[in-house]
């Protein structure tokens, strides 16, 4: 009976993991015209942009940061670079102090408050038509900008995302985060076809000033400060979308701790957010935002961690029944392996997880497509190896914190 359960419980967490795989590529190839003429266009209107590098202790990317920002192929008069310095311990303020000599760059300097301060701190002292902000670990291309900027043409755009990939992974954990963020790449399009974007991450994304002049600053929200302005901007239609072309690099942690830490605070952060805009769901008035994309992300919290303890109970009593076996059986002294076409598993529900992985190699692939991005293959096993044995690590931790109301930590 409650293997039955356990199967049964499964079977609807493929369903919606099939649906919304389906649902996905669905709006891909149905947008996909839209994203040609998106690449094909161009502007020749240059609106004033301020860019914020809020940094603290960041000595260590900071100079490559900012070198990647004077990169820019965009006109000099119309760019702004705030650097706010949230009361650094490290070499970080004299390394900026240094970028001084360029008319574009300012530096600030404040007490310890949170990257949300930093950033409001800036906001105070910009008077230009569009705002951004750039982690100190990330770095931008040449022509990001210009991709970006295009967007804004169309006055209902009120913000625009890039898109976003692991610069130089070379762990075994970054390599995980460089196909997780290349498919990522693919369903960040999607949700902007969608007008479904959940979030503006914190490397380059770019709004217009007055989504905050009419909205309010940065909140705190949980450390996830980038996703909480997302939910305000739906709460009030104000519409975000996505710059495919617009490559930035980032650098994704490189220890399998750092990494747990990150999406721990990430996760944490976006269930507390989801409560907070609890008001967003099954409301017709937000659209896919509301009716799709907001239950699906809360379904797939809790099928994953249903999936993770399926996995790992199913795995435990196989290793106890075998262990259990040879007890009193004894191991075999000549063991022999071979191979039957005739003990492949061909059960609905192994099947459908076949069905599953290669529906998400497709995602894969049009992710890498469109983010020009060379994945290496082993890049891709070490994913389909390890991803879904690290996921629960924090995903278990978050719903624990957020229950047990445990507040978030950034350090």
């Amino acid at each position: 009976m409650e293997t039955s359960l356990l199967s049964t419980i499964l079977y609807i967490a493929l369903f919606f993991s099939l649906y919304f795989e389906m649902l996905m590529l669905i709006s891909f190839f149905d947008g996909l015209g839209k994203m040609k003429q998106e690449e094909e266009s161009d502007t020749e209107r240059h609106p004033s942009v301020t860019v914020v590098v809020p940094v603290w202790n960041e000595e260590k990317t900071i100079a490559g940061t900012l070198t990647s920002l004077l990169a820019l192929e965009y006109p000099q008069d119309k760019l702004s670079i705030l650097v706010v310095d949230d009361g650094s311990r490290d070499n970080t303020l004299s390394i900026v102090r240094s970028f001084e000599q360029y008319p574009q760059i300012k530096v600030y300097t404040k007490p310890n408050g949170g990257k949300h301060t930093a950033v409001n701190f800036a906001l105070e002292h910009t008077t230009t038509d569009l705002f951004g902000c750039l982690d100190a670990d990330s770095f931008v291309e040449k022509d990001t900008l210009l991709k970006i900027v295009k967007y804004f043409e169309d006055p209902e755009v009120m913000a625009v995302t890039p898109a976003l990939k692991v610069k130089d992974p070379k762990t075994w954990v970054q390599k995980i985060q460089a196909v997780e963020y290349t498919m990522g790449v693919f369903l960040k399009k999607v949700f902007g076809n969608l007008n479904s974007i959940q979030v503006t991450p914190g490397p380059f994304s770019i709004f217009r000033k007055r989504v905050f002049d009419e909205l309010g600053p940065y909140k705190k929200a949980h450390n996830t400060e980038d996703f909480e302005i997302a939910l305000r901007m739906h709460r009030n239609h104000y519409k975000i979308v996505n710059s495919h072309k617009a490559f930035v690099l980032t650098q994704a942690p490189d220890t399998l701790g750092k990494l747990i830490k990150q999406r721990l605070r990430w996760t944490q952060g976006s269930l507390e957010n989801l409560l907070d805009y609890k008001d967003l769901f099954f409301k017709r008035e937000y659209g896919n935002f509301g009716l799709v994309i907001l239950p699906f992300i809360v379904i797939f919290v809790f099928l994953s961690l249903f999936t993770s303890f399926y996995l790992f109970f199913n795995l435990f009593r196989y290793i106890w029944d075998k262990g259990e076996y040879f007890y009193y059986a004894g191991f075999p002294k000549n063991f022999h392996f071979s191979f039957e076409w005739f003990f492949i598993n061909t059960e609905a529900l192994f099947l459908l997880s076949v069905l599953f992985v290669c529906i998400a190699l497709s995602i894969f692939a049009l992710g890498r497509s469109i983010s020009e991005e060379k994945t290496r293959p082993s890049h891709l096993l070490y994913f389909l190896l390890m991803y879904s044995l690290i996921v629960p690590l924090w995903m278990w931790r978050s719903v624990f914190n957020v229950v047990a109301k445990k507040k978030s930590s950034w350090r």
